[in-house]
């Protein structure tokens, strides 16, 4: 064999085991919710919608990527699948405050530059997350709130409904329990027990890997039912329920949001990897199922770097989560068991 043949077969060989290592890079993974999730009471038909609301974000955002958008687009479509589903707290099927309104929050981050937007409090935005997106960039702002996000949202043309369009019965009842017993209870708790609606709603989120290298983060959620009127979360704040940094990872959480603000989380995660070299895994489990734990914090995360390599780990009874890889192939779970 000559020396230019045996290069090229060199060539080949490392370039087929490149693609063989990168066959299982998670590019997309997403979170619809982490909370006592019991297997016992789901109905097999509402388990199923799950899964099949999550395999359509996934497939969402893997088609954004596939034709060459960034991870940033890829995020905002899977979010917005999400939003658009009465199963999700966030967008339509926003729990209530206790004024007995949706009010909701969002936030997105570009792991390639640390750019970010949030909006909070938000009544009439249809997409909270795109009007996030809006907000970084578009104006010279991270975070606009309340009325103002909504005439931003106006302003730069985002679609605005009205408020009954993000009202669900079971929601509506879930707060009025709540209200009755005085109670603020997580976008997961299960208050009202009905055989047709034993599902627990909750916060959502994505991160992804583009082909550019970059990963992005994006959170969006309706809060906590009976919440107080103006109370802010996690999700829009960045470092703490949303986070993304090419050095490290892109970060999205959901849980008791006053716990993750407390322990800056997303942001903790992404410390743990870039300056400690822990793997993703390991800073992930390590502020989940360690730091938070011992604070009394309930809820998980979905961290991705910028390699591929993923972790979900959540210290609840499960978590509605799903990732595709590179090759499209899909996982989604919701119990504590991975089923």
């Amino acid at each position: 064999m000559n020396y230019f043949l045996r290069v090229l077969v060199v060539l080949f060989s490392l370039n087929t085991l490149h693609l063989m290592s990168q066959s299982d890079k998670v590019v997309l993974a997403i979170h619809g919710g982490a909370g006592t999730i019991l297997k016992k009471n789901m109905t097999p038909e509402k388990e199923k919608a799950y899964h099949e609301k999550l395999t359509e974000a996934l497939k969402a955002g893997y088609a954004v990527l596939q034709k060459g958008g960034t991870s940033l687009d890829a995020v905002e479509a899977a979010i917005v699948v999400m939003e658009d589903s009465p199963l999700f707290n966030a967008g339509k099927g926003s729990v209530f405050n206790s004024d007995g309104k949706n009010e909701m929050d969002a936030a997105i981050m570009d792991g390639s530059n640390l750019k970010a937007g949030a909006v909070a409090g938000v009544h009439t935005i249809k997409n909270p997350i795109k009007a996030a997106r809006a907000v970084m960039e578009k104006s010279e702002h991270v975070m606009l709130i309340g009325d103002g996000a909504e005439k931003f949202a106006q302003e730069k043309k985002l679609e605005i409904v009205e408020p009954k369009y993000f009202y669900d019965e079971y929601r509506y009842q879930q707060y009025l329990k709540a209200k009755e017993q005085n109670k603020i209870e997580m976008d997961h708790t299960d208050s009202v027990k009905t055989k047709s609606k034993p599902d627990k709603h909750g916060t959502v989120g994505a991160v992804a890997l583009d082909n550019f290298g970059n990963i992005s983060a994006a959170t969006s959620t309706g809060g906590m039912t009976n919440k107080k009127y103006g109370r802010v979360g996690d999700a829009p704040i960045i470092g703490a329920g949303t986070y993304a940094n090419n050095n490290s990872c892109a970060v999205s959480c959901t849980g008791h949001g006053e716990y993750f603000i407390r322990a800056v989380v997303g942001h903790e995660i992404a410390s743990l990897i870039e300056h400690k070299n822990l793997s993703v895994k390991e800073a992930a489990e390590k502020v989940i199922l360690e730091k938070m734990v011992k604070m009394g914090g309930e809820g998980g995360v979905i961290v991705l770097d910028k390699k591929g390599n993923m972790a979900m780990p959540f210290n609840t009874e499960g978590m509605y989560r799903g990732y595709i890889t590179s090759e499209g192939k899909v996982y989604t779970a919701i119990y504590k068991e991975g089923n």
